[in-house]
């Protein structure tokens, strides 16, 4: 059996293509950077990160973009011997308007070095490209409607797009109109035994959501909707595990058996709160998960119901696992493994090194977590609901405007630190901060004084479900943990929607330095270590 989810952690929008005997999926990465996560698998059980091609400030420049902006909904295929991915860099998300714009890369190998882009068009996100048996190519994305009396949804478009010339030709048509669930979105094409089949996503991306499909017997429609629609959904399902299953995408293996991956979440509640009032809080963000398909009367179905499973059959492929990756980084290697993202800039010189003093990640301090433009955090998701992160520092500060150590991340309106800085009459301490909905909270924490022989303190996050805490240490053997109760929920999507916009990522833990001195004062970080710790029977 394959186990769900395949992906764990912010691993939303799974677009999923075979190339011969070789799975890949692609999934959003929204404001952080490389764009776009490639995972590869031999047999739809085992997968492991294998590319992220969108690496370059000529392919994704997002400085400024807002929190839950930039890449959304890349989708991946394969043809005429090289692979297409299309990609979305969102500008504005929550206000009338939706600035976005769509582009094409490609490459022969997965993992090789991808295009430049070519820019597609900017009038909705969520776009695929659809490469018909008659040699032509096609491009759909949703259409957004900014005028305030229209449903912002205004359907799925479809238009010509020419590889000779690289742009989009003839005119662009809209196809569907989407079903009563409304916010019709996320459109892949397939054509099976002569028909088209047109794939949505439906109902928003909360608990709501769903997967539509329709047919026809001509690309542009009309399309008749699934008989038995949605495709998937958790909606109905209130007690089940995975939640919100929705946006994803088929695939056929050589064995002809078809598969369907699709995001999903898994909620963590307030034990007093009834099941049916609030479903809970995903701080893992979406996940990835997949599931059986069969085909009935020229329809394909979800096996066992329209709704996810935990566990699904596998197909009929030889078991292929991969090597099992440490958690522990030592920072010897000259790039930065490729489980750690930076916010909306790449890694470089402007905000670190890994050079500057070999065995170390360099961190020069730059702006507050609240900047959409210059921040020196390198992070990762947070995989599990209970692990132990640990990092180890060297800081120096002067002032109370430095500040550098170890955080739990949602968005710049939502997270929490614990760090070396400087106190005006104590000098060098440890002390903890944190932001909710914005606003910074006074911690129940004092000022720890650092001795004046320690060069080196050590960082650790203990999570363990709805909450999380801190440690400190300065040799690594006697830690002491923060009397405070961190809750985890609030580093979620479904936590920020109940507030304001900006809410499709996930927790992240890393490692940071600010200096809003301009010094640019920097942090030696001497390592990172990430270790799940095995859940408990709920």
């Amino acid at each position: 059996m394959i186990t769900n989810p395949i992906l764990t952690g912010f691993h939303p929008d799974p677009s999923i293509c075979r190339a011969g005997e070789d799975y890949y999926i692609a999934t959003s990465t929204f404001e952080w950077f490389p764009g776009v996560r490639i995972f590869h698998s031999k047999d739809l059980k085992n997968w492991r990160l294998i590319s992220t091609p969108v690496n370059r400030v000529s392919q994704l420049n997002m400085l400024g973009n807002p929190d839950s902006g930039g890449v959304w909904a890349p989708n991946l295929s394969y043809s005429d011997g090289r692979f297409w991915l299309i990609y979305s860099d969102v500008k504005t998300q929550s206000n009338s308007w939706k600035d976005v714009n769509n582009y094409l890369i490609t490459c022969e190998t997965i993992d090789g070095d991808w295009s430049e882009p070519i820019y597609m068009n900017s009038s909705g996100f969520d776009p695929s490209l659809f490469h018909d048996d008659d040699g032509k190519k096609y491009f759909l994305n949703m259409v957004w409607d900014y005028r305030p009396t229209n449903h912002s949804f205004y359907g799925i478009v479809l238009q010509e797009f020419d590889w000779q010339a690289k742009k989009l030709v003839g005119q662009p048509k809209i196809i569907f109109k989407g079903t009563e669930r409304k916010l019709t979105e996320a459109p892949v094409m397939y054509k099976v035994n002569g028909y088209y089949y047109l794939l949505t996503a439906e109902g928003g991306t909360q608990f709501e959501h769903a997967s539509t499909i329709a047919r026809g017997t001509h690309i542009e429609g009309p399309y008749e909707v699934h008989p038995q629609n949605p495709l998937i959904s958790s909606w109905g399902q209130p007690e089940i595990p995975l939640q919100k299953a929705g946006h994803g995408s088929f695939v056929k293996t050589q064995t002809d058996e078809w598969y369907f991956v699709h995001l999903t979440g898994r909620a963590l509640k307030y034990p007093e709160t009834p099941l049916l009032e609030n479903r809970g809080y995903c701080p893992l963000g979406r996940e990835t998960a997949i599931q059986s398909v069969y085909w009935e009367n020229d329809w394909p179905y979800i096996t066992g119901g329209n709704f996810p499973k935990a566990e699904v059959p596998q197909p009929q492929l030889p078991e292929h696992p991969w090597e099992t990756e440490s958690g522990f980084d030592d920072f010897e290697e000259v790039s930065l493994a490729p489980v750690f993202q930076t916010l909306r800039i790449p890694f470089s010189e402007e905000i670190g090194s890994l050079t500057a003093r070999p065995g170390y990640l360099r961190l020069y301090g730059r702006e507050s977590f609240n900047s959409l433009f210059h921040q020196a955090l390198v992070a990762r998701r947070w995989s599990d609901f209970r692990f132990e992160a640990t990092t180890a520092v060297e800081f120096s500060p002067t002032s109370f405007l430095q500040l550098a150590g170890m955080t739990n991340y949602y968005n710049t309106q939502n997270w929490s630190a614990i760090y070396i800085t400087h106190d005006e009459r104590k000098g060098k301490i440890i002390t903890v901060l944190a932001s909710e909905k914005g606003q910074l909270k006074s911690q129940k924490v004092s000022k720890v004084v650092i001795p004046a022989d320690v060069q080196t303190v050590y960082f650790k996050t203990i999570v363990n479900y709805a909450h999380y805490q801190y440690a400190y240490s300065f040799d690594q053997k006697e830690w002491q943990v923060i009397d405070q109760l961190f809750d985890s929920l609030q580093l979620s999507d479904d936590y920020v929607a109940e507030h304001y916009g900006g809410f499709f990522t996930g927790a992240f833990v890393g490692m940071f330095a600010i200096d809003t001195t301009g010094n640019r004062l920097a942090a030696d970080f001497d390592s990172f270590d990430y270790q799940k710790i095995e859940e408990e029977k709920r």
